[in-house]
């Protein structure tokens, strides 16, 4: 049951309520679980701060304890959620004016960091390991995840039914629940996610093969529950034999996408089979390596621009 609204409620308490509100149903359970963590960290650092008491000041204080332990994205993210909230009480009238207003997002210096993708010689050297065999394994799910770009719970979710071998397509139009232990299918990311990609004639053909006689509506790499840290754990031990620097399943998205850029495929096509919601998330993404290009594009052209007298 949602309690009265009144200014005098400690606002993680109003948090909660309003996560139960807006939130319960309408979002994934990946995304409520975030909501959920950030109520925790609200009672952890604000337990006594009243809706009354909230202005400028004191949320930038909060913000700046949550940055104290966490790095900027995360601080960020963070904010985004608490913003949310604070906007619906101002909107009723709990609080005069928006105390989030020019809040300074500051946040620890990040760590070390694990690479985040492979560059093309050695991406072609940990295919040359995987032990490819005739009947579907986790090196077939590594090396599809290579050649697509996608995400690992869309990947779980692949059916026979999605390949059309006719036209090299594979249609992504669902997520495989890997997190909850029943499992399951459920709505991919965003509606951008629900896309069509192109596939190259070698992978269309190893999988025609492989999904022959298999149920053409069941998932083909689930045999049992799954783990993510089960797969990035294998993967790792295929890094460190190959010896390759070592990512995680999601960094071979990110070394499809970026061998897809080194190779001069157009952001907003590597955007589109990405499934990302909009341009700018792929851009900020793979900021570095736009920018990188962009300085060969610079030379290209003064070199260019020289020749004309």
């Amino acid at each position: 049951m949602v309690r009265k609204l009144s200014k005098n409620r400690l606002f993680h308490s109003y948090f909660k309520d309003w996560v139960e509100l807006y939130k319960v149903g309408a979002v994934r359970d990946v995304t409520l679980n975030k909501y959920n963590i950030t109520y925790r960290r609200l009672k952890e650092l604000a337990p006594d701060l009243k809706i009354s008491q909230l202005n400028r000041m004191t949320y930038q204080k909060l913000i700046n304890d949550y940055a104290l332990t966490h790095e900027k994205q995360t601080t960020m993210d963070f904010h985004h959620q608490v913003k949310a909230a604070i906007l619906d009480a101002v909107d009723e009238g709990l609080i005069e004016r928006d105390p989030t207003r020019k809040a300074v997002i500051k946040g620890k210096n990040p760590g070390d960091k694990k690479q985040k993708y492979l560059n093309q010689s050695e991406l072609q050297t940990l295919i040359s390991t995987l032990d490819l065999k005739s009947v579907i394994n986790r090196d077939w799910f590594i090396l599809l995840v290579a050649k697509t770009g996608l995400r690992f719970s869309e990947a779980l979710a692949l059916t026979p039914n999605d390949f059309d071998f006719k036209n090299q397509t594979l249609s992504i139009s669902k997520s495989w629940n890997y997190k909850n232990k029943r499992g399951g299918f459920i709505p991919t990311k965003n509606e951008s996610s629900n896309r069509k990609i192109q596939l190259d004639w070698q992978t269309c053909m190893h999988f025609s093969n492989l999904t022959i006689g298999l149920p053409k509506d069941r998932p083909m790499f689930i045999r049992r529950r799954i783990f993510n840290s089960t797969i990035n754990d294998y993967l790792k031990r295929k890094c460190t034999d190959a010896g390759i620097p070592v990512i995680s399943i999601h960094g071979l998205r990110h070394t499809h996408a970026s061998l897809l850029l080194f190779a001069g495929v157009s952001i907003a096509s590597v955007s589109r089979r990405l499934g990302h919601s909009n341009i700018t998330t792929t851009q900020q993404t793979y900021l570095h390596i736009i920018r990188e290009l962009e300085n060969k594009d610079n030379h290209k052209m003064m070199q260019f621009l020289a020749t004309i007298v």
